[in-house]
């Protein structure tokens, strides 16, 4: 074997790479990350959690990108170290799939295939799938059609990435070179599950070195006995990619990746210790035949399937085991609660989780958002110096979210995306904005309080009945932006233009009276001027919400380009549902209210 077979060599590897990635990317695309969400939704039982890990991993075609989402979302803490081990386990499962597909190559050997069969084998299989594919990305104009095409590239590159290699080693078929090395293998096994591991943990994929062994298997020079070591040894130099993921993450995250690696290491030992004294006392009759793909299929398959079902009894002992390598006082404990990172970066391997993050933290800003103004309110009821203090407090965290949620969705757009992940990383950013400005507001709020508190000066009777009305009517439409925001619902945002208008017809109303009654010297005038800057910040929140409404209806007919001023043009007349019925609510509700506290 030559140089220019091992640079063919490392070409099919490169192009066996490039298309698992293809292939992995596309199925995260069409799935839109629903798989990985669902991981959040995990209870503490180990049988879902190995179901969800192997269908994860199954779609995107990587149990070191699975392994290395459950290392983010326990930093994050969203799984808990017992809920991550059972998704683990299921990783390694689910990662098997590409060795199964890339058996079909047993194939070619099957001279007596019929028609049907022929055109199941790679060699002809694969063109037809990447011409198919071609043709799908390139006349296409729907973003998942397109994406079904990428995954067929995708299939197709894998394949010819595998005759690359396969036609790189056919050298080797008659190198006794080889053949004593895989007899070394066989007489120590250990040797075997180290170069496994090794190989494995350079290329940072169990499945790319299951596939260089089925490769080097047409050579004939592989038998089971030797490559079963080599086989367990991959299974432990996948765990490369969750341990330098752990790096720099919290305690907890550091005991998952090491659930991860006890997990194979322990495995590894049992299943060796089981296969080896069956061989010994009974005997395997393949043991010294020679292997072929599906026969390496066969072996990680049957070994991650046996190790997982001997381990989820023991579930809660792996956790233990990781907790106890890994020590953490209850002090430090409590310490990494509080400094939960949300937006890992590691998330960033699955764009749909991601976002569903930025979605998650957005819903903390906007409560804490309308939790401030609620605070806000009060002080101009009585002002309390720990109101205020615990007002600053939550606007510093609604500053520090929104720089974090803006960065890191800057982020996300720098990934490969789809078309509607692209589109809901527009409407987040849109949206942080507009919560970050309610809380603004509150502040300005919370200013005014304090200028009457410094000036000892308050409210008239009737002045502080009509703040106390408006007010309400504030809190009701932060409410239902942030409700419509988080349930995604179109018809309570379609609520919220109406009561913006009545908020509007509100402080003009009131502005008018008061006006009157500072004519009247019926209040002083420190406190006139402070209520009118109050009401046209009361009106600038509910401006900023009926933003949020625009962009969340907007979103939903898909109209990036919505033009806000046309749109609210347009309910104004009545043109776009019930908003005239809707106003009149809000108005009898809020200006007759107003009426009957002063008549």
């Amino acid at each position: 074997m030559d140089i220019f077979n091992i640079i063919s060599l490392g070409g099919g590897l490169a192009l066996f790479l490039f298309g698992m990635n293809i292939l992995g990317t596309g199925l995260e695309k069409i799935s839109s990350g629903r798989m990985e969400k669902t991981l959040e939704k995990l209870t503490n039982n180990v049988f879902s959690g190995v179901l969800l890990g192997a269908l994860v991993t199954a779609a995107i075609q990587s149990s070191s990108a699975t392994t290395v989402i459950v290392v983010g979302m326990v930093n994050a803490g969203i799984l808990k170290l017992r809920s991550a081990v059972g998704v683990i386990m299921g990783a390694n499962i689910g990662t098997t799939v590409t060795g199964q597909i890339l058996r079909l190559g047993d194939l070619e050997n099957n001279a007596s295939a019929g028609v049907l069969m022929q055109f199941l084998k790679p060699t002809t299989l694969a063109p037809l799938v990447a011409i198919v594919g071609i043709l799908m990305f390139m006349i296409c104009k729907h973003p998942k059609k397109k994406t079904i095409g990428e995954i067929l590239i995708g299939f197709g590159i894998l394949f010819q990435g595998m005759f690359s290699m396969e036609a790189a080693v056919q050298p080797l078929q008659d190198s006794e070179m080889l053949k004593n090395v895989f007899l070394q293998i066989q007489d120590i096994p250990l040797l075997g599950v180290i170069v496994g591991a090794v190989v494995t943990a350079i290329i940072q994929s169990s499945s790319a070195s299951v596939g260089i062994l089925q490769a080097l298997s047409s050579t004939g020079a592989i038998t089971y006995s030797s490559a079963f070591p080599i086989i367990m040894g991959q299974n432990i130099g996948t765990c490369i990619t969750a341990l330098l993921a752990s790096i720099g993450t919290s305690k907890s995250a550091k005991q998952t990746a090491m659930v991860h690696l006890y997990f194979n290491v322990i495995g590894t030992g049992v299943f060796l210790t089981g296969v080896y004294l069956i061989q010994h006392f009974i005997g395997f009759p393949f043991w010294y035949d020679n292997i072929d793909k599906g026969g390496i299929a066969n072996i990680h398959t049957i070994f991650n399937v046996v190790v997982t079902v001997l381990f989820i009894p023991f579930a809660g002992g792996l956790a233990r085991l990781a907790e106890w390598t890994v020590r953490q006082s209850k002090s430090e404990k409590e310490k990494e609660q509080e400094s939960l990172e949300p937006l890992d970066e590691r998330f960033l391997v699955s764009p749909a989780l991601a976002i569903g993050q930025c979605e998650n933290v957005l819903d903390k800003m906007g409560s804490y958002a309308l939790q401030n103004y609620r605070d806000v309110v009060t002080l101009f009821d009585k002002y309390d110096l720990k109101t205020v203090e615990r007002v600053n407090e939550v606007e510093d965290a609604i500053d520090k979210m929104e720089d974090r949620i803006s960065n890191y969705l800057l982020r996300i757009n720098e990934e490969e995306i789809t078309e509607d992940e692209s589109k809901n990383v527009t409407l987040l950013l849109r949206l942080v904005s507009e919560f970050e400005r309610i809380g603004d507001y509150s502040i300005n709020l919370m200013e005014r309080a304090e200028v009457l508190y410094d000036k000892q000066s308050k409210f008239s009777e009737k002045a502080m009945r009509e703040f106390h009305t408006i007010c309400d009517a504030v809190e009701e439409i932060v409410g239902m932006a942030l409700e419509a925001f988080r349930k995604k619902d179109i018809s309570l945002a379609m609520h919220i233009e109406p009561l913006e208008e009545t908020i509007d017809t509100l402080e003009d109303t009131l502005k008018l009276k008061h006006i009157q009654r500072l004519k009247n010297g019926q209040c002083t005038i420190d406190a006139g001027l402070v209520f009118l800057e109050v009401l046209t910040n009361l009106e600038r929140i509910s401006d900023h919400c009926s933003n949020i409404g625009v962009y969340l209806i907007g979103h939903q007919k898909d109209s990036e380009t919505l033009n806000r001023h046309e749109y609210i043009k347009k309910m104004h007349k009545g043109d776009t549902g019930d908003y005239n019925q809707l106003m009149q609510q809000y108005m009898d509700k809020y200006l007759l209210e107003i009426t009957s506290k002063n008549s």
